[in-house]
C-alpha cells in the first residue's frame, strides 16, 4: 500500500469509497468485486449499479491479491484485502490507525438490485441518509463521523451538476448555495450536456474520475480565509458550517438539529474527537455482516467466484 500510495496519491479516497460501497450492501464480503454473470449479458452485477459506476481501485486490489496468492495461495480473502488496504490507505493519507480483524470470507455472488436501491445517493436528504445508515446499525453520531471521510479526495462534477444547474428539475441552481460558492463551483464544474446522475454515461464517468478529472475537494470548498492543516482533518465540517458542502447530502447534515450539533462539535477542537470517532466507526463498518467459516469462500481472483475455476 505504501508503494501504491506514492505512485497514486488518489488511492486512499478511491479505496475508502470502494470499501464503503462494498460493506454497505450485504456486509464486507467483496461482493462489489465479483463478476458472477458467467458471460450472461442479461445478468447485471453489483459494480454495474448506478451508484457504483464511478468506483475505482479494483485494479489495485487485484495487484495486492496477486502478490498474496504467490506468498500464501488461497488463504487471504478479497474482503480482508479491501478492509486492510483501506485502513492502510487512510493512515497514509494522514488519518487515524484502527485495528482490523481478519478471517472474512468472500461472497460467491454480487447484489445488483440491493446496490441500486440501498446505497446513499449524493442528492439524498437528511432523513433518507440517516434512515439508510440506521438500517445498518449506525446512529446519528456514527453517520456524521463516517461522512467525514469525504475530507480526502475529490467530488466529481457529475455528483454536483444538478445542484448547480438543474436543482430538483427546476432548471435553476439550488437556492441555498451561497452566491460566491455557487460561482466557485460553476468555475470548477461547467455545464454538462447531461445533468442527470442516473443517466450519466459510464464512459464519461470513468474518464472524469481519472486522476486528472475535474471536480472539487473539501479543501477547495473552504474559503481562503480559513486555515486548514493536514488533508485528513476537520475541514469537511468547517465547510458545512459555512454552507459550503459540495454534495447536497453532505450539506443536509446542517438541516437537522442533532446532526448540525455534531458537525459543530467535530469542528470545535483540534480534530482529535473526529479522528477517534472515525477510527471507532470504521472498525464497526469493517465488521458489518462478515462471512466466516463455511459461509463464504476465498476467491483466487477477486473478480471471479471459485465456481468459475
Amino acid at each position: 500500500m505504501t508503494r501504491l500510495y506514492f505512485e497514486h496519491r488518489d488511492i486512499s479516497p478511491a479505496l475508502l469509497r470502494l470499501f464503503f460501497h462494498d460493506c454497505f450492501i450485504q456486509g464486507c464480503d467483496a461482493s462489489i468485486l465479483v463478476d458472477d454473470s458467467n458471460g450472461d449479458k442479461n445478468h447485471s452485477i453489483e459494480r454495474q449499479a448506478v451508484p457504483n459506476k464511478t468506483l475505482r481501485g479494483f485494479d489495485k486490489i487485484e495487484l495486492i491479491k496477486e502478490e498474496l496468492e504467490q506468498a500464501c495461495p488461497g488463504v487471504v480473502s478479497c474482503a480482508d484485502i479491501v478492509s486492510l488496504a483501506t485502513r492502510d490507505g487512510i493512515i497514509l493519507a494522514g488519518g487515524p490507525y484502527y485495528p482490523v480483524l481478519t478471517g472474512r470470507k468472500d461472497s460467491p455472488q454480487s447484489f445488483y438490485e440491493e446496490a441500486l436501491a440501498e446505497i446513499p445517493r449524493p442528492d439524498d436528504n437528511i432523513t433518507r441518509t440517516l434512515h439508510l445508515f440506521s438500517l445498518r446499525g449506525f446512529n446519528e453520531r456514527e453517520t456524521v463521523s463516517l461522512l467525514g471521510g469525504h475530507n480526502i479526495g475529490k467530488i466529481g462534477c457529475e455528483f454536483i451538476q444538478q445542484r448547480l444547474y438543474n436543482f430538483q428539475g427546476t432548471g435553476q441552481p439550488e437556492p441555498d448555495i451561497p452566491p460566491d460558492f455557487l460561482n466557485e463551483m460553476r468555475l470548477n464544474c461547467p455545464p454538462s450536456r447531461n445533468n442527470s446522475i442516473d443517466e450519466f454515461p459510464a464512459s464519461n464517468i470513468s474518464r472524469r474520475m481519472s486522476e486528472s478529472s475535474i471536480g472539487m475537494s473539501y479543501l477547495q470548498a473552504l474559503s481562503s480565509s480559513v486555515s486548514s492543516g493536514a488533508s485528513f482533518d476537520t475541514h469537511y465540517y468547517f465547510s458545512l458550517l459555512r454552507g459550503r458542502g459540495l454534495l447536497f447530502a453532505d450539506q443536509q447534515l446542517m438541516a437537522e438539529r442533532k446532526t448540525a450539533k455534531l458537525v459543530s462539535a467535530y469542528a470545535s477542537d483540534d480534530g482529535s474527537t473526529f479522528r477517534m470517532d472515525f477510527a471507532r466507526v470504521m472498525l464497526k463498518m469493517s465488521n458489518l455482516d462478515v462471512l466466516t467459516g463455511s459461509q463464504g469462500e476465498v476467491r483466487l481472483n477477486c473478480s471471479l467466484p471459485v465456481s468459475s475455476f
